[in-house]
């Protein structure tokens, strides 16, 4: 008996941990030291829309991005280490127009090596740019087709 219960146990286990999940990206949170600001650097810088924060009060916003994607800003104090390893990518079709828009924005953008105002080329041919927020966070655009 105590063999069929332990063959059970792992017939289940085993089940249970190839099962699929078809997990999805939900949202990222950033801690950000003026709210004010970085609404409205990602409402002008990406074109984001604000939605409903479920009631989580006025030192947190929520913002749409595409495929059910959220971004949510935190108000808050706490210092973040930030460097380029961790970072937010998107994409768009128009890289070189965007890298226009950074620029009349004065917004510095640099490749992967920090060299300014270039790109990088990835080994896959995707091209990409980085550039901070107000808070510091690095984010990277890119041409991907993803």
């Amino acid at each position: 008996m105590k063999n069929k219960n332990l063959t059970s146990i792992i017939l289940f286990a085993a089940t249970t941990a190839s099962k699929e999940f078809n997990f999805r990206k939900d949202h990222d949170t950033i801690r950000v030291k003026d709210l004010k600001t970085s609404v409205k650097f990602y409402k002008d810088i990406f074109g984001l829309e604000q939605i409903d924060n479920g009631g989580l009060g006025d030192h947190i916003k929520w913002f749409k991005l595409g495929n059910n994607v959220q971004l949510h800003l935190v108000e808050s104090d706490t210092e973040i280490e930030k460097n380029k390893g961790f970072h937010s990518a998107f994409n768009t079709e128009n890289l070189s127009e965007f890298m226009k828009f950074l620029k009349d924005k004065n917004i510095p953008f640099e490749n992967g090596k920090g060299e300014k105002n270039t790109i990088t080329n990835r080994p896959d041919g995707v091209k990409q740019i980085y550039f901070q927020d107000p808070d510091g966070y690095w984010i990277e655009v890119n041409d991907s087709k993803v």
